[in-house]
């Protein structure tokens, strides 16, 4: 799903709210989320899941293609832990969903 995408589908369901107003919503709920992360907070939304960094260290890591050695620097990760509600619809909705095998 796009950012545009959700945008309509919240102002189609929600149709006292302008199109304008709820992608100003949208975008400013995704700049607290950024800012929260970028200080390092936890974000966690009960029944949706939790957003945190993980810092992984500098070390020596290869090339698969080359085998050459390479110098990966020290970086944060996000990580998206999601709360058992969310797990429990996917699963849900995706095991009641008939598996389709191809022939290929």
């Amino acid at each position: 799903m796009l950012k545009s995408e959700l945008i309509n589908i919240i102002a189609n369901k929600q149709q006292h709210l302008k199109l304008k107003d709820v992608d100003l919503a949208v975008d400013c709920i995704i700049e607290t989320m950024s800012q929260a992360l970028i200080a390092n907070d936890r974000i966690e939304i009960r029944g949706f899941g939790a957003f945190t960094l993980h810092y992984h260290r500098a070390r020596l890591g290869r090339n698969p293609k080359t085998g050459e050695s390479l110098n990966l620097s020290a970086k944060y990760a996000l990580r998206f832990k999601p709360g058992k509600e969310l797990r429990d619809r996917v699963n849900g909705s995706i095991l009641a969903a008939p598996i389709i095998m191809s022939d290929e």
